[in-house]
């Protein structure tokens, strides 16, 4: 893949020492300046005495200059290693040279990703990784990684009596690395080729953007950057149209579907096609939606979103080692709603979201952190929005219960046949915190709210 060095001529140079940033062109029809992504190996920041030559519990870097970045994420070797842990970064605003307070990452990310023994899971690309957390645009990064031991146990320790035992701080994973996201600059605005016509959507376009997008060509001009909203009649038109194989001579009975909402798609956040691996790869049907929060933090605005999308986009395939972005779809808290994972946003495109649970289900990412903070009232709308649609495709009570079979996680073993609520939280299929306490406390009215939308 080509790579430039001329991403920033503007923007600081690194430290003596930081390694080169990797650059990915993209191409001249998207218009956008490239992004990229520094790596940087993680240095012991405290060593035990007693014995030096220990792994160390605590590694990270100095404050530093970088080249501007907007996402962070630490990534280790291992895909099956834990890092227990904390995760701490600081980082300098490109714009006023402030520093801001520690921020928290999210060490726990296991339970996202490709189920295991299949091709994605086992490339040798993947890689163990923490979530990636928005950070805004920045020129300069701080990072402490502490390994931290478990609680003690209880009656170890007594009020004023008997010596406290701790357990020993486990080590962390080897070949720990600092991921700087950069997204790049926007590309073309949502809309900006909705309407236009086939060779003026596609002029100059790389074979692996125009199949993209012509696998939803049933739903939009190739080339759109965004997909219409249908009113009520217009969805069940397309619905017989798209099903239109039953047997000749026998009515289709009146579906249950929900109005298709807007959808922007890959072109319109600005996906570089280049990044991902060629191809789709697609389960039998959708019987299920997993709704999940990113984790990245609640600090972003609706106009940054096509950036936050292209962040997580690298993160997931240039960090992480997987073929796309894991998600089906991503939701803002504006409402809006953006296609995830390639494939066609009609078809059953198989994910990388809910370990164990990705064969003939959909993962909806809503973007931000909801162990604390409540979901916004748009974009719960905008889940039981498109549940009520994609599941309509598919015939699928968005009140209704399921079954599928496990492939294989930390809460249902490999083979298990399990009994889900058709919008599930990711925590019902792996034990997780996913997708936060606020925005799993919403479920119930997105499955409420689907349901009528289908007309039940």
């Amino acid at each position: 893949m080509p790579t430039t060095e001329a991403a920033a001529s503007a923007r600081h140079a690194p430290h003596a020492g930081t390694p080169a940033v990797t650059t990915t062109t993209r191409h001249a029809a998207q218009a956008a300046t490239p992004g990229s992504t520094q790596s940087l190996p993680l240095q012991p920041l405290t060593r035990n005495r007693a014995t030096p030559s220990a792994p160390a519990t605590e590694q990270g870097l100095r404050p530093r200059a970088v080249r501007h970045f907007s996402l962070v994420g630490v990534v280790w070797d291992d895909p099956e290693a834990e890092l227990h842990g904390r995760v701490q970064v600081r980082t300098r605003a490109a714009d006023t040279g402030t520093w801001s307070g520690w921020q928290d990452v999210q060490t726990h990310n296991a339970e996202h990703g490709a189920d295991r023994g299949t091709p994605e899971s086992a490339s040798g690309r993947v890689r163990g990784a923490t979530a990636p957390l928005w950070v805004g645009d920045s020129d300069g990064v701080e990072l402490r990684v502490r390994s931290e031991a478990g609680r003690a146990e209880s009656g170890s320790a007594q009020h004023g009596t008997g010596a406290r035992t701790l357990p020993a701080a486990p080590p962390l994973p080897s070949g720990l690395r600092l991921e700087l996201v950069d997204p790049g600059d926007d590309a073309a605005p949502p809309g900006a080729f909705a309407d236009g016509p086939r060779t003026a959507a596609l002029a100059g376009e790389n074979s692996a953007a125009a199949e993209a997008s012509a696998v939803n060509a049933d739903l939009a001009p190739l080339g759109a950057t965004e997909i219409a909203a249908l009113n009520r009649a217009e969805t069940e038109r397309e619905f017989l149209a798209l099903n239109a194989g039953a047997p000749a001579g026998q009515p289709q009975a009146k579906p249950y579907i929900g109005p298709r909402p807007g959808i922007v798609t890959r072109r319109g956040w600005g996906a570089d096609e280049g990044l991902r691996e060629s191809g789709f790869r697609y389960t039998k049907k959708v019987r299920a939606a997993f709704v999940h929060h990113t984790a990245s933090g609640n600090n972003y605005s609706c106009s940054q979103v096509p950036s936050l999308i292209r962040s997580i986009y690298r993160y997931h395939v240039r960090s992480m080692g997987w073929r796309d972005i894991g998600y089906n779809f991503v939701i803002d808290k504006c409402g809006k709603i953006y296609e995830g994972r390639a494939g066609g946003v009609a078809r059953p495109v198989l994910g990388a979201h809910t370990l164990g649970f990705n064969s003939n289900s959909m993962g909806i990412a809503v973007l931000g952190s909801y162990d604390t903070k409540k979901p916004s009232k748009a974009a719960v709308k905008a889940v039981a929005r498109l549940t009520a649609w994609k599941l309509g495709l598919y015939r699928v009570n968005p009140k209704g219960k399921t079954y599928l079979k496990s492939a294989g996680s930390n809460l249902h073993g490999k083979g298990k046949k399990v009994r889900l609520n058709v919008i599930s939280g990711h925590r019902d299929g792996f034990k997780t915190e996913c997708p936060g306490r606020k925005l799993y406390g919403k479920l119930g009215s997105a499955r409420s709210k689907a349901a009528r939308y289908q007309g039940r």
